[in-house]
């Protein structure tokens, strides 16, 4: 150890003794200071400017710590790109310059081994690494004093996975250099190894075997997890296997110069380690020899705890998931061979940490729905059926066409036409299985509230009904015409929609069927004919045993639900809400949001506005557009607890008592035509304790809010089935807001650590290593 250390300070001495290293020191310091001070001066002239014209102005709700650190534009993703450009500079010579000066061969001829030689050289250069991690803390430090409860866990993960990968690559530069006399020759051999590496986990990934195997050795995106904050025992153990398998590559070939032995006994060493790196590497991957650590302040890269426990529930009791992937269909690009490690590795991985057991199975297919007129495959394919197609286009992927079901195949094991015959996948635990869709969105994958529901799926069996009632030409939810309801309840591409959330959705006409016990949400949407009287009683009937229901009206069909509402204290007022504005049409009715709505569910809209009324912050920017919509009344004694959700604002909008016409001249305002003035809420939250549990009753009125065209009314219809459902369904994981949101420092003081950071401190350090470059010249 004595000679290790020996060598490592000679080879530092040396180091710093030429130009090289202080040039890399510099240019490293001047970089990272670039893309420190420039967003954090923009930043906080910035918040300079909001702090002083806008007094409710908070912070920036979200992470300056993640958005100065970690973004494509922050220190540390852009020092990982440029790092190629450094690491073969600073060790193209360690071994080449021993090599061509001669002077290895008074190391081989001293009392030294080759592997003191070589890990003191190494040891030399991990000093030096952590010189640039130094570097790279400065501003770390700094930022501790510029932003506000900045996430340490975060930065310390981030500056671990940066100083891993530079040993591995300059593991990777010390073999280089030990292959070559010439150190640009080194300096290129490196540049074409990093190179390699880099690309390498996209080659043979639709070999089974190879597949794990190149993925393993693959160097580009091995920080990508520590660079979000979460260390995995995986990631740093592939760090020291790549670095343990160059060194001794650089050991076998230092050691082969001085001696003869045939050429298949050398060979066989680096087989041997690179074998030994290979099999230590599939190990340590294995699922349930991995660990984890989130060192983020929020566990932003944990799932959340109310998944946890779902995954807890599972118990031991296996849990299989098998990926149907179309080669004909939506999303075949994500599903295919190539593609499986990125599947696991972004979207199971991180509950597989919680439940290592879970098993993968993988189905191919080809299939073509043609039904309803849909011939655009067979119109780009003329005069070919259905397997032809499918052989040009696994040729198209590379793909044997064997690997492929035919419709007659899969169709003996699973129908997979009501899932549109898209990438999706099926969770089968305890003889129950449930399906998880993919999506067109840019995340495709489900994300967690999806999954969390597959889980409770499993678990419970039984899920909420929803029951849309029909006979009166109700909205829809079959058709996908703009009016309808396909949109936010049955719609399978629809990540949002209930059928993704843990609903299950029917119809049910009353004069036909009483209301099943099932029933969990019974939605009454826009009658057009008046209700029977058997409607209306088993709605009365179901109601006054303590059922939730949802109403929903629309002006001129008041006469169709004020009887129905009439004992419950509530009526549809007569006339339409009007607003006129400079951009919308009359009756584009913009009511706002009250706390009662913001308290519904965990939606992130919803929690985001709650901070804002908690702070006292709050003023009318959370509102939704009603496209035509009546106004409420509701008797404060009747027999409910009654809450406005939404309501209109003052003196912009009043109730139009005749038949208005939108595309008329200017609407006016005519008192004396009816018309009233004033505050109306447009939609109801109605309350009572029944039966030992609190009842909950919507009514709107406006139905078209909710419709295909409007997206299915997004966050707050998804808030509003949560609360009927007494907030059981979706299953909802929100997460703390970031603390690190706002500078504590301003412009002035931003402008100054840039001068300091991008001029004087390299000027300084520049001026530190002339002086000793002058002084050892002279020497």
């Amino acid at each position: 150890m004595k000679m290790i250390l020996k060598i490592a300070r000679t080879e530092l001495r040396n180091l710093f003794y030429s130009p090289v290293a202080w040039f890399l020191t510099i240019a490293f310091m001047v970089q990272c200071a670039l893309f420190y001070t420039s967003p954090l001066q923009g930043l906080a002239m910035w918040q300079d400017m909001m702090v002083r014209n806008n007094p409710k102005w908070r912070d920036f709700g979200s992470s300056l710590t993640q958005g100065m650190f970690l973004n494509p534009d922050g220190i540390f993703d852009n020092a990982l790109q440029n790092l190629f450009l450094y690491v073969p500079l600073l060790t193209m010579g360690l071994i080449s310059r021993e090599i061509n000066n001669g002077t290895i061969k008074l190391l081989y001829s001293s009392p030294v081994r080759v592997r003191e030689i070589v890990w003191g050289k190494y040891l030399a250069i991990m000093i030096y690494n952590l010189l640039l991690v130094s570097v790279m803390g400065i501003f770390m430090v700094s930022a501790a004093f510029n932003i506000q409860s900045v996430d340490y866990g975060l930065l310390f993960s981030a500056a671990l996975g940066f100083y891993l990968m530079l040993c591995a690559f300059t593991a990777i530069g010390i073999f280089m250099s030990s292959l070559t006399t010439y150190p640009i020759v080194s300096a290129i051999g490196s540049f074409a190894l990093l190179f390699i590496l880099g690309r390498i986990g996209g080659l043979w990934q639709r070999i089974d075997f190879v597949r794990d195997l190149t993925y393993f050795l693959a160097i580009s995106g091995r920080t990508e997890k520590m660079l979000r904050g979460l260390i995995t025992t995986k990631d740093v153990i592939y760090f020291i296997l790549i670095v343990y398998l160059f060194l001794s590559f650089t050991y076998f070939r230092l050691k082969g110069g001085r001696e003869s032995k045939p050429w298949f006994v050398k060979a066989g060493r680096y087989t041997l380690v690179f074998a030994l790196v290979l099999l230590m590497g599939y190990v340590s991957s294995r699922q349930r020899l991995i660990g984890y650590w989130d060192t983020t302040a929020g566990k932003v890269n944990t799932i959340h705890e109310r998944t946890q426990k779902l995954i807890k529930e599972l118990g031991e009791d296996p849990l299989e998931v098998t990926l149907y992937t179309n080669l004909l269909g939506g999303g075949v690009g994500r599903g295919l061979p190539e593609a499986r490690n990125a599947y696991l590795s972004a979207l199971w991985e991180q509950y597989a940490r919680f439940k290592p057991d879970i098993h993968f199975n993988y189905v191919y297919y080809y299939d073509y729905d043609s039904t309803d007129g849909n011939n655009g495959l067979y119109r780009n394919f003329p005069g070919k059926n259905l397997q032809q197609i499918a052989e040009q286009m696994a040729g198209a992927y590379e793909i044997k066409p064997s690997m492929f079901e035919s419709p007659e195949e899969i169709g003996r094991t699973i129908d997979l036409r009501p899932e549109n015959l898209r990438v999706v996948m099926q969770l089968t635990y305890q003889g129950r299985t449930t399906f998880l869709r993919t999506f067109d969105d840019p995340p495709f994958w489900p994300d967690e509230q999806q999954i969390g529901a597959a889980f409770k799926r499993l678990l419970q069996g039984q899920m909420p009904k929803v029951y849309y009632v029909t006979g009166n030409l109700e909205r829809s939810i079959y058709k996908r015409g703009e009016r309808e309801f396909f949109t936010h309840s049955i719609n399978k591409s629809n990540r949002m929609a209930l059928v993704n959330q843990g609903f299950d959705v029917d119809t049910i006409s009353l004069d036909a069927r009483d209301i099943p016990d099932d029933a969990s949400i019974v939605v009454l949407a826009d009658p057009k004919t008046s209700l029977s009287a058997t409607t209306q009683r088993k709605i009365q009937e179901y109601v006054d045993k303590g059922g939730n229901l949802l109403v929903l009206g629309e002006p001129g069909k008041q006469a169709m639900l004020n009887p129905l509402l009439q004992p419950w204290g509530i009526q549809l007022m007569n006339g339409t809400l009007v607003e006129p504005t400079k951009d919308e049409m009359p009756h584009m009715v913009k009511p706002f949001l009250t706390d009662a709505m913001f308290d519904l569910a965990e939606e992130d809209y919803f929690l985001g506005h709650k901070k804002l009324h908690t702070l006292h912050d709050y003023d009318d920017t959370a509102y939704n557009l009603m496209p035509g919509v009546t106004a409420l009344s509701y008797a404060p004694n009747g027999p409910f607890t009654v809450k406005p959700l939404m309501t209109t604002r003052g003196q912009r909008t009043w109730l139009k008592a005749d038949p208005l016409v939108v595309d008329s001249a200017d609407i006016v305002y005519s008192p004396q035509e009816g018309d009233v003035k004033g505050a109306f809420p447009t939609a109801l939250a109605l309350t009572r304790e029944i039966n030992g549990k609190e009842q909950r009753i919507i009514i709107c009125g406006d139905a078209d809010w909710m419709s295909t065209v409007r997206g299915g009314g997004g966050w707050d219809s998804r808030g509003i089935f949560s609360w009927l459902d007494d907030n059981k369904f979706p299953t909802y994981t929100p997460r703390p807001a970031p603390e690190d949101n706002k500078l504590i420092i301003g412009p002035g003081t931003a402008k100054v650590l840039k001068i300091v950071y991008v001029w004087i401190l390299p000027a300084l350090v520049l001026l530190m290593g002339t002086v000793l470059l002058i002084r050892r010249k002279r020497k």
